[in-house]
Parts: structure tokens; sequence; C-alpha cells
């Protein structure tokens, strides 16, 4: 007889765990977002000068004083690594917000510009989204050559498609609703409806997408600097402190460590935050 309230209370306690784990997975992705976009926008807040050079303790292990060590020339790791944050999230978010754009051009000129301009728009879509992303930006990078405005050109040629074609299937299902529909009938300018009508109701799952495709875009931008295709050696980005890291992987290995778990926690992160946003989207639709 007792076994039956334990069991509902203990069942209720799990229940209640596995409501609680969503949630503070997000809070921990918003103090990961946090932390990131203070490294950007103000990273002497969190460490001291990346270029500090100190040959006497070159390739130390972490410690108190360096908390993630040194690297070849004795410069602080972990003040490389803040300072690191500025170039790889400045090329994620700005090619993603490039190819938001481009994307919604794209995508609302096929589905309002008529029959031919859709099926040569979305056949043009196909062609590029047959490539694998990160194939497609390095295609473009090894035509213009290495640099970061290279860099951000060749991930927003690779996320625009993607962009392209939900625009464009968004836009088409706002044009059946009976208020759109309805607006045009009594006479509404055409393009009046998209402003008012279209375009807010694209806005909605388009958001969604750029803030999962900016780690997508970072994951991109940190492959082709560690390929050396990315912004100067000499600025600190993640990518290219990990392809830097290579040659001393057997004397100080936390080199490649620390660049590689901010990529992976601060993708981690966005994906949490992209996820989210992606609920609360679908609960407004709802």
């Amino acid at each position: 007889m007792t076994a039956s309230p334990i069991r509902a209370r203990m069942a209720r306690i799990g229940l209640q765990d596995r409501l609680s784990a969503p949630r503070s997975g997000r809070v921990a992705a918003a103090l990961v977002l946090l932390a990131v976009a203070t490294a950007v926008i103000a990273p002497d807040l969190l460490a001291g000068s990346p270029e500090v050079i100190d040959p006497g303790i070159a390739l130390h292990p972490p410690s108190g004083t360096h908390p993630f060590g040194t690297d070849w020339l004795g410069r602080d790791e972990y003040a490389r690594v803040v300072h690191g944050a500025r170039a790889s999230l400045l090329v994620g978010l700005g090619s993603t917000l490039l190819a938001s754009l481009a994307g919604t051009i794209w995508g609302l000129a096929a589905a309002l510009g008529g029959r031919v301009a859709d099926q040569i728009g979305m056949r043009l879509a196909d062609v590029l989204l047959a490539f694998p992303t990160i194939l497609m930006a390095l295609l473009v990078v090894a035509v213009l050559g290495p640099g970061t405005g290279n860099v951000v050109l060749a991930i927003t040629i690779a996320l625009t498609p993607g962009f392209a074609r939900l625009v464009r299937i968004r836009t088409h299902l706002v044009r059946r609703f009976a208020y759109v529909r309805s607006a045009l009938d009594l006479g509404t300018a055409p393009w009046r409806v998209t402003l008012r009508h279209v375009v807010p109701n694209v806005l909605l799952p388009l958001g969604v997408l750029v803030v999962i495709n900016i780690g997508t875009a970072i994951i991109i931008g940190s492959s082709l600097s560690f390929l050396g295709l990315g912004p100067d050696t000499e600025v600190p980005e993640w990518g290219a402190m990990l392809s830097q890291s290579r040659n001393y992987l057997s004397a100080a290995w936390t080199l490649a460590l620390f660049p590689g778990l901010a990529v992976t926690i601060t993708v981690m992160a966005i994906s949490v935050a992209g996820r989210a946003l992606r609920e609360r989207v679908n609960g407004v639709e709802e």
C-alpha cells in the first residue's frame, strides 16, 4: 500500500527533473553567450593584452597566472582565446546576416516574380544546395583568395540558397492566407500587401534560421582559418589558433584544447538558443 505513493512521488520527481533540465541548459547557454558577447564587445574586461611576449615562459602549462597556459612566444593563451572571439564571431554573424538579407530578396523575387522567375530561382538554389556548405565556401575562397572579407563572402554565398528556399516556401504559404487574398481582392497594391502581411510572417522563421546558421558559419569560418585561408595569422582567431598549435601538440597540447573548446561550446550555446527560439516561434504560430 505504501509502495504506490512512493513510486508516484519518484515519478513526479523524475518528471520535474526532466522538465527542469532543458531550462538549466538554456540558462547555461545564455551565460555562455553573455560571456562571448562580452569578449566580442569589450575583451579587455575579461583578459589582458594577447600580444605581450615573454619567451622565458614559452609553452608553460596552465597555472594560476596563466589559466590556459602560454604559447610558443610566451603569450597568454587565455587572453588570445578571449580576444579571438571577436574575429570568429564577426565572421559568423556578418556572413549570416548578409546571407539572410540576400536570401530574403532572392526568395521574395522567386515567389512573387511569376512562374518563370520561380523556376529559375529555385533551380539555381538546387544547384548550389547540391554542394556541402563548407565545400562551397572553400571553392569560393580558393577562387578569391584568403582574407577576412573573402571568407565572409564565401560563407554568405554558401548559406544564401537555404534562406532563399525558406523565404520562397513561406511566402507561398502566406499568400494562401484568407486575409492576404482578401486584401488583394479588395484592390490593395501587391507591394503593400507584401510589406504589410507577407514580410512580417516570413521574418519569424527566418530569425530562427539566422540564429542556427550563426553556429554553422562559425564552424565554416574556423575551418577555413585552420586551412590558412582566413584572417591574418597575427590576429587572434580560434581556427587560426588551432592551426598554429599543431606544431606544438607534443609539448603543449592545451594550445589546441582551449580554442577547440571555445568553438564547440559557443556553437552548442547558439544551437540551444536556436532551438529555444524555434519552440517560441512555433508556439506563437500555433
